[in-house]
């Protein structure tokens, strides 16, 4: 099964690039969305995970062969046009793994308006691998969104085909964003017949966070269709309540 902090630093072999400019990622597109009240997104490229329900395909899945090359600063000054242009507040990048790459999306946090709020959508794996990365975001104008794959070890297994044991790092990311006081929410994608296992993890992280579960809504593209048929995942009784879903 797939090892997503191995995989990470493979993934960030062919998405970063160093330059005068710092550590370049690859992105394959820049736009405004409408989820979170309106957003200006950088779509990136690249994930150490393969969820069965990801909206995204080939640019996650040949990152090789997908998107430029943008320095931290380049990122940010279309950021901050696309959320001048749309009278936005926030920020984010999407389409990928954000964290993939920890030098370029530390800078770009530094360098972009902090007047922006970035939202950092992320599967927290390597927050959760490795609890310094969790301090970088102190004092900074950041919400952390960490979309749990799964509500137990043996989903996450099924969802993404990494190993289960690394569902535990998915939590591990709750325990230091909470450590080091940086603005955070669980997100879940409703598969689960029973969460109250996960509910009850939850708690041990802070009393109450089992209630600021964000659920995802799950787009049914022909792709993400078909390979949720093939894990034999019954996606016929998810429930659409959307609150803030991924785009």
């Amino acid at each position: 099964m797939l090892d997503p902090v191995a995989y990470s630093k493979a993934v960030e072999r062919m998405v970063t690039k160093r330059s005068d400019e710092g550590l370049l990622r690859k992105y394959y597109r820049f736009r405004a969305a409408r989820f979170y009240g309106g957003i200006a997104t950088a779509d990136a490229v690249g994930c150490n995970l393969n969820c069965a329900f990801c909206w995204v395909k080939e640019p996650r899945l040949k990152p090789w062969k997908y998107g430029e090359f943008y320095s931290p600063r380049e990122v940010a000054s279309k950021l901050e046009e696309i959320a001048r242009h749309g009278r936005f507040s926030k920020v984010r990048v999407s389409g990928a793994e954000p964290t993939i790459g920890r030098e370029h999306l530390v800078e770009l946090i530094n360098v972009i308006d902090s007047k922006l709020l970035f939202i950092l959508e992320t599967n927290g794996v390597l927050i959760g691998y490795d609890e310094s990365y969790a301090r970088e975001f102190i004092d900074k104008n950041i919400y952390v969104r960490v979309s749990l794959k799964g509500a137990s070890n043996e989903e996450f297994a099924l969802l993404t085909n990494a190993g289960p044991e690394f569902y535990d790092y998915q939590l591990k990311a709750l325990e230091n964003l909470e450590k080091y006081g940086v603005s955070y929410r669980p997100a879940l994608m409703m598969f689960s017949k029973n969460i109250e296992e996960l509910k009850e993890r939850l708690e041990r992280i802070s009393p109450g966070l089992s209630e600021e579960i964000e659920i995802e809504e799950l787009m049914l593209f022909p792709h993400v269709k078909k390979e949720l048929e093939k894990r034999k995942i019954d996606y016929r009784n998810f429930q659409q309540l959307t609150l803030h879903p991924s785009d």
